[in-house]
């Protein structure tokens, strides 16, 4: 009869002990919902014309199409100017027209490649807060974890301290027994 009541107390710890780690889990869950909700929120901006046209620019002035073509531009223009049109050349050495034209699409192309590039810097800041938001999920499931195994290390603890004293009584009694066999028989 004696062992029955540390059972029971066994019992009701084990039940306080789920219903901790119950809370904990909703815990996690409502702040895991807020940090996904943030993640999510990000706004779908639609790109205006201006931007379109600017990002587009950005690509093509950034690649190896550009580079070449605009080369052989230069080359065609150079050889129209010194060979084909030898007598009466429309821009003579030193190609001052040239040096114009190039001086128009470099101040054109500069700002424009700007403004596609301080469209990316702001879509890489917003990403980057995402990661850091991610990250700070990852913490905090990981700091749930370290109270969730620390929780049931205490429990394990408290349990294994109440089942051996359970076998100390037992044994003990047990022992009585043993030492007194004329009132064990009763």
């Amino acid at each position: 009869m004696a062992t029955e009541d540390p059972l029971k107390e066994l019992l009701e710890s084990e039940n306080q002990h789920v219903n901790t780690l119950n809370d904990i889990v909703l815990e996690a869950l409502q702040e895991e919902d807020l940090i996904t909700r943030k993640v999510m929120e990000t706004p779908q901006e639609k790109p205006t014309v201006g931007n379109r046209i600017s990002d587009k620019v950005a690509e093509f002035g950034g690649s190896w199409k550009f580079i070449l073509s605009f080369s052989a531009g230069l080359v065609i223009w150079i050889f129209i100017n010194t060979v084909v049109l030898i007598d009466k050349p429309f821009d003579p050495y030193p190609f001052i027209l040239l040096n114009l034209i190039l001086s128009c699409v470099a101040a054109l192309q500069a700002p424009v490649i700007m403004m596609s590039q301080n469209r990316k810097e702001a879509k890489d800041r917003k990403r980057a807060e995402n990661d850091y938001l991610v990250n700070l999920k990852a913490e905090v499931e990981i700091r749930n974890l370290h109270r969730k195994i620390d929780l049931l290390l205490a429990e394990d603890f408290r349990n294994l301290c109440a089942v051996q004293k359970i076998q100390i009584e037992m044994l003990e009694e047990l022992k009585k027994r043993l030492d007194n066999p004329v009132q064990g028989k009763s």
